[in-house]
């Protein structure tokens, strides 16, 4: 064989890991390659005594006429196994070196193995779970940081995890034992070099502003509180290996982050929640490891959870299973704001502002439009005179969509002085402003609340026993009664169900979006997809039927493009790399959502002999790239 038929037989190896200069695969995967090459491997292996038993990986180079055979004995056995040694051949020059790591400290270890084996072999999946694990770990964002044994376990602990039984955990200590079996805690507290996920959700939605205490229950080495204090924000902790003489303080927002998923009893679990919502005055934020079958039988079974190898316990959870627990133990609505974290709140008014804002709108006021002509000499004289002042009142009434009180426009005393009263204020500023601009907005925000009693009630919260002043005007102004409110809302969330309607829904808004696309099936509308920054254009209709499948899953931060399903009430959830530069970007993880129910299916898409890209993006956004 020659380097010319060497390149060409490389190029037609399907299954392997393929870098730019090279590629790997197993042995095991012999029957995926060209028989020629496999052969020749062989041979070459013979000539220099190297027996089957002594190497697992074939290295092949793309552009050099030359193979490595490389032993990784613990192949299967390893996460992420380490090179023993590694004997590289240069075909054209016939000559070979052998380098033995057995005495090394820091060898080269191996990732991505799914993409070296074929997807037939019984540990694929594994393989697939662990790159998935990795991935969302953030540890492949610099793959040239990640080749060697050293190197990986110091970027694992910089992203706050650690390694067990082969996998990542990222949790915190609370309790001790109450059984038998001695479970090591204290070794699940991990050190961390940024917020952790339950803190960071608090900062997006504006609750690390410095207005509220908080408090971290189960808080491990404290480098959540460290931050926080580093930013000013009134932050405690207590924990009961690192910090179990500080004392547990009522506060505003309480967090136990990633807590009750390393207590092995299921009692003291509940007491450990129970003991943070006592102690939250408005806010409680619980978080907790979520996995499924095929992550847990990889490990040794114990109660409800497992054993790890450093003697540590693990309750994996779904997203249903985490909400169920939670609700049922301290008895109020837990809301989903990622996989794997829940905001419940005993500030019910912070919570129903919390909920409107989420899906609340705002009007964009584009300009000034012509004043009217007026006989009002002395009105007119008015607003040119305060007219900084009547603009600032306008912009105020389009985000109400009403008429502002005196509490919720700053400049109420202001307007008291120049013309009396706001309402007086709003007769006089419609001479110069657009009614139709109101009557958006005032549409707008009724939409709005209508999403919110709507979504209210597919999740079966409890009805509010007091409200927030600023929805009781909402309501009398747009509904005149609560009870007007509630029964528009209920047909509303009634109509998600209709697949006609929904059929309808879905043309009509495939219309008036900027962009999207009906998707058919034998001729039959199957599906809409849109991108998340489109969610707010939507009919109204489609906006609850949305929403009620994100009050399953959280936040779309991770999240492009959004698929609605016309017949199965469900909703899809497609998430890519580098969505925003990349033309065709490869699919990197897909959420289903099934409303009736109520479950959240995850996969992902790491292999890379099963790529799926977006060839048609242009579809989806205007601000297509082809950068």
């Amino acid at each position: 064989m020659n380097a010319e038929q060497f390149k060409q037989l490389v190029k037609k190896v399907k299954i392997a890991k393929k870098l730019p200069d090279a590629i790997y695969f197993h042995k095991d995967a012999f029957a995926d390659a060209p028989a020629e090459l496999v052969k020749f491997i062989k041979v070459v292996a013979q000539v220099l005594k190297v027996d089957k038993a002594d190497y697992d990986l074939i290295k092949l180079f793309k552009n050099d006429f030359r193979l490595s055979l490389l032993s990784y004995p613990t192949f299967y056995e390893d996460s992420y196994p380490a090179l023993k040694q590694s004997v590289t051949v240069d075909l054209a020059k016939l000559s070979h070196k052998i380098t033995n790591y057995d005495n090394s400290e820091n060898p080269p270890i191996l990732h991505r193995k799914e993409t070296m084996v074929s997807p037939t072999n019984k540990h694929y999946q594994l393989f697939c779970d662990l790159t998935a694990e990795g991935e969302q770990a953030g540890l492949y964002e610099n793959t040239r940081m990640i080749g060697f044994k050293g190197s990986w376990e110091r970027l694992i602990a910089k992203k706050g995890y650690e390694l067990a039984d082969g996998r990542l955990f990222r949790s915190s200590a609370v309790q001790s034992p109450t059984d038998d079996k001695t479970i090591d805690r204290h070794l699940t507290a991990i050190v961390r070099h940024e917020l952790s996920a339950p803190l960071k959700t608090l900062a997006k939605n504006g609750f690390l502003n410095g207005d509220y205490s908080i408090f971290d229950y189960g808080c491990g080495r404290g480098d959540d509180l460290r931050e926080l204090e580093a930013h000013g924000i009134d932050a405690l902790g207590w924990d009961l290996n690192y910090r179990p003489d500080a004392d547990k303080i009522i506060s505003d927002i309480v967090n136990i982050g990633f807590v009750i998923n390393v207590i092995e009893d299921r009692d003291e679990r509940i007491e450990a929640l129970l003991g943070a919502w006592e102690l939250s005055q408005k806010l409680l934020v619980v978080s907790a490891m979520l996995g499924n079958e095929s992550l847990v039988s990889q490990f040794q079974p114990y109660k409800d959870g497992v054993i790890t190898s450093r003697n540590t316990f693990q309750k994996y959870y779904t997203q249903a299973e985490l909400k169920a627990f939670i609700e049922m133990s301290v008895d109020e609505n837990a809301i989903a704001i990622a996989p794997g974290i829940y905001y419940i709140f005993k500030d019910k008014q912070l919570e129903q502002h919390f909920l409107q804002n989420r899906h609340k709108r705002t009007y964009k006021w584009q300009h000034l439009t012509a004043p009217e002509p007026v006989n009002e000499e002395q009105a007119r004289i008015l607003f040119t005179q305060h007219q900084q002042l009547f603009e600032s009142f306008w912009l105020t009434c389009l985000t109400l969509g009403r008429c502002p009180a005196n509490n919720e426009f700053a400049q109420s005393g202001k307007i008291k002085e120049v013309i009396g009263s706001n309402k007086k204020a709003l007769q006089l500023v419609l001479k110069w402003f657009d009614k139709d601009e109101l009557k958006t907005a005032e549409t707008m925000r009724k939409e709005d609340l209508l999403l919110y009693f709507a979504l209210a009630m597919f999740e079966k919260r409890k009805p509010y026993t007091q409200q927030p002043e600023d929805l009781k005007r909402d309501i009398k102004a747009f509904f005149d009664t609560y009870k007007i409110a509630q029964h528009q809302a209920k047909e509303l969330l009634f109509k998600i169900a209709d697949v006609v309607t929904i059929s309808e829904a879905c043309v009509k808004a495939n219309k008036i979006l900027p962009a999207s696309k009906l998707n058919y099936e034998s001729k039959e509308l199957h599906s809409l997809t849109f991108h998340k920054t489109y969610l707010e254009e939507l009919p109204l209709l489609l906006r609850v039927y949305v929403g009620a499948a994100l009050q399953l899953y959280g936040d779309l931060d991770d999240i492009q493009l959004i698929k609605i399903h016309v017949n199965s009430g469900k909703v899809t959830l497609l998430g890519y790399e580098d969505f925003d530069n990349d033309p065709t970007p490869k699919l990197k993880e897909r959420v289903k959502i099934k409303m009736a129910t109520q479950d959240v299916d995850f996969f992902d898409y790491i292999n890379p002999e099963f790529t799926c890209k977006l060839y048609n993006k242009q579809e989806f956004i205007l601000t297509f790239c082809n950068s």
